[in-house]
């Protein structure tokens, strides 16, 4: 069964239904990989048209546990999600394509590089990492808490943790660009449903896979944020080491969110290594 719901499409993929975009057009294709929490529209206020200008079809999707996709609450594994992004470009019938992951997306990218390098001609990780920290797994953990104690932040206290731990210094000290972050994300509202409740599991004894990343031979391009609190830039340097011929980029004043902060650098980045190894 397929369901038109605006630009998007529900279709049924891995034993799931999977809300995809797909911006259409006869060039190279570009499938973009969410991270935690959030849905493929993200993608859409900046990257998306950036393609779509340069001459890329941009396929975005909601991953498992991001409404209208199947949340499937009862828990999955990055496995599970991998073979949904494969299943996604499996469907578009245009493979191997381009795939670009951030955070969490990254780490699925990772796991499609390893397990169904076919389906990739080029890769794009963003805020990446492969191994856990004690850091990252200490406020999964206080997240999951927080949701199963049914406690609810204030909202404006919400925004102003979101926006310390996922936005750069420099963005953060200027009032004005500051008071227009926590506007958006107090707007946006806490959106952990049980379908990224069961996301957050994911953090759980994650394994270490750096060493497996040696193994792949797709050109890979790995984009580190120099501000990033959530996943630390060292993490994102250390794939781009451990992928063989893999080029790294560092984006300046850029927290995690360094595809919204810096959208012009990460656009110019993308282009330019997506036009050197696609077309």
């Amino acid at each position: 069964m397929t369901m038109a719901r605006g630009n998007a499409k529900l279709i049924d993929l891995n034993g799931i239904q999977i809300n995809v975009d797909d911006s259409g057009g006869t060039g190279p294709a570009v499938v973009m990989v969410m991270g935690t929490g959030s849905p493929g529209r993200v993608w859409h206020a900046n990257q998306v048209p950036a393609l779509v200008r340069a001459g890329y079809r941009v396929v975005t999707f909601d991953n498992r546990g991001i409404a209208p996709t199947s949340e499937c609450v009862d828990g999955f594994s990055v496995d599970d999600m991998v073979a949904d992004t494969a299943a996604v470009i499996e469907h578009l019938g245009v493979g191997p394509v381009a795939v670009v992951g951030t955070s969490l997306g990254g780490r699925i990218t990772q796991g499609l590089l390893l397990s169904r390098p076919d389906l990739v001609k080029a890769a794009v990780l963003m805020a990446t990492y492969a191994r856990p920290t004690v850091m990252q797994q200490a406020i999964s953990a206080g997240e999951r808490e927080l949701y199963d104690k049914k406690i609810t932040l204030p909202d404006r206290y919400f925004a102003a943790i979101t926006a310390h731990l996922n936005l750069s210094p420099k963005t953060l000290a200027d009032e004005s660009s500051a008071r227009d972050w926590l506007d958006i994300i107090e707007f946006s509202g806490q959106a952990l449903t049980p379908g990224v409740r069961a996301q957050l599991d994911l953090h759980i004894d994650e394994p270490d896979q750096l060493a497996r990343l040696s193994g792949v031979t797709t050109p890979t391009l790995v984009i580190g944020f120099a501000d990033d609190r959530t996943l630390p830039v060292y993490l994102a340097r250390e794939v781009g080491a451990a992928i063989r011929g893999a080029e790294y980029r560092e984006v300046a004043d850029a927290g995690h969110y360094g595809y919204l902060e810096q959208p012009a650098e990460v656009n110019k980045l993308l282009v330019e290594f997506l036009d050197r190894t696609v077309k």
